[in-house]
């Protein structure tokens, strides 16, 4: 797990984006679910679990509500249950974040390789995902299906610097959770946080900066490559 600290001279060549809560508005979704699941089991959702399972993939995920709530449940089972409720509440698609469809444009403009690595399972970030006019822009899409450990272990990073065919160092991660953030800086990427009303209570240690939207100027200036005193202060 790398973890050394970047060049600010070194151009970003590549870029890795979270999905959930930082392209697009979905958190609420996985709160309704949560309570949905939670409610006629006799408990209700709260941050303190959804910050636990932020970034998990699959059971895994289901396995810390479980043990959260000491239920009897088996994971494969309540893991069903949660993706039904998901599929019905998905709809059309969830809402972009602000600044998403500025951030994209910029990236297809500056020729900037761009991809997503989400925790989300591959066939619901495909349903979200296909449905963007900017869908085979995409340099690689990475789901929970694709790896075996889940954020903040660092696989998914790796694994998308790999798909970019660069050094982790040169590529920026963009996630909004403290767990997501963790795998990017584990990963020894650069890493901008971009917390939504759901994470900004997360800690963020070791990011290259701390973004109030994907509209920030922290975050253009990188991509820009323009040298600043950015911190990760917020």
């Amino acid at each position: 797990m790398s973890q050394t600290p970047r060049d600010p001279s070194t151009p970003v060549q590549g870029v890795a984006l979270d999905m959930d809560g930082l392209l697009f508005d979905t958190e609420n979704l996985y709160w309704e679910v949560g309570q949905r699941l939670l409610v006629p089991r006799g408990h209700s959702f709260c941050s303190q679990l959804q910050q636990r399972m932020m970034g998990r993939i699959g059971v895994a995920a289901i396995q810390e509500m479980i043990d959260f709530h000491s239920l009897d449940d088996d994971p494969h089972e309540l893991l069903a249950e949660s993706d039904e409720i998901y599929s019905d509440l998905l709809g059309a698609g969830p809402p972009a974040m602000p600044g998403m469809p500025e951030l994209i444009a910029a990236l297809r403009c500056q020729g900037i390789p761009f991809g997503v690595a989400t925790s989300s399972r591959g066939r619901f970030a495909l349903r979200i995902l296909r449905a963007q006019p900017w869908f085979e822009s995409l340099a690689f899409l990475l789901t929970g299906d694709d790896v075996q450990f889940g954020k903040p272990h660092p696989e998914m990073y790796l694994l998308a610097a790999n798909r970019l065919r660069i050094e982790p160092a040169r590529m920026l991660v963009l996630e909004d959770s403290g767990n997501g953030s963790a795998a990017g800086v584990a990963a020894g990427a650069v890493v901008i946080a971009v917390p939504s009303e759901h994470t900004r209570q997360h800690a963020f240690p070791g990011v290259h900066a701390i973004a109030q939207t994907l509209a920030d100027p922290v975050i253009h200036r990188l991509l820009n490559n323009e040298v600043s005193a950015d911190s990760a202060t917020g």
